[in-house]
């Protein structure tokens, strides 16, 4: 039977990419959203990948989605891909805690939310695999992004306590750090802002969403077994650590 995978806010931009590159490696794959009935309808339509709707950013919402994703499908999740996310940009002196909360809830405690649901099924088969989709930002920081950026880096800390405590179960625990992509919304930007940022990425141009999905599908393979606790920067360059 070919295994489970579940992509958070799978059904635009980069988690869009993902959801369609590991249905086309062989994956049983679901996707979810929170908002944007539209396009996720769309987006089943044209794939055939099954969406639910639920708040990451609830735990219990996130409790009787994977219960009813796993009833309906009739497996467990196997492959967790942990991208949904947002943004709430201002600067610290200016936030608001309702700024604050709501990234650090969305971004970073969605992903404990998940995490927690499937951990125990992986455990017990032995075999799991788990993608935490971070940013560069989480890496080097950003104006105006404390609470992502807190919350970013608060996902590439996680991804390497959970993969210590679940590698002699057969699960890996990696994470990506994507730098600026062309998604719907960076592309929206101001073209002479998007200029600027462009002229920051030694390899000259953005990253395509089908760039961060191949780094998810390597991680996420059989044999890609001995990768653990990791985090893998597709950035184009703009950040070497």
């Amino acid at each position: 039977m070919a295994r489970l995978a579940l992509v958070t806010g799978g059904t635009r931009g980069i988690g869009a990419a993902i959801a369609k590159r590991l249905h086309s490696d062989g994956h049983r794959v679901a996707a979810t959203y929170e908002g944007n009935e539209a396009a996720a309808r769309a987006f089943e339509d044209q794939t055939a990948i099954p969406v639910y709707r639920w708040d990451v950013a609830d735990a219990e919402a996130c409790r009787g989605g994977v219960q009813k994703l796993q009833a309906d499908l009739g497996q467990q999740v196997d492959i967790l891909i942990n991208n949904a996310g947002i943004t709430r940009d201002a600067s610290l002196h200016k936030m608001t805690p309702e700024q604050w909360h709501a990234v650090i809830e969305a971004d970073l405690s969605a992903c404990f939310n998940m995490c927690r649901l499937v951990i125990e099924g992986m455990r017990a088969r032995n075999w799991g695999r788990i993608v935490n989709v971070a940013s560069i930002n989480g890496q080097k920081g950003q104006f105006g992004q404390t609470n992502y950026a807190a919350a970013k880096a608060g996902m590439i800390g996680f991804t390497k306590a959970l993969a210590l405590e679940s590698a002699r179960k057969g699960i890996t625990v990696n994470a990506v750090a994507p730098g600026y992509t062309a998604t719907d919304m960076v592309t929206a930007v101001d073209p002479k802002v998007l200029e600027g940022v462009i002229a920051q990425i030694p390899v000259g141009r953005l990253a395509q969403s089908v760039e961060i999905a191949h780094a998810v599908a390597f991680l996420v393979d059989e044999r890609s077994g001995f990768i653990t606790g990791s985090t893998l920067s597709v950035n184009g360059g703009q950040y070497l650590i």
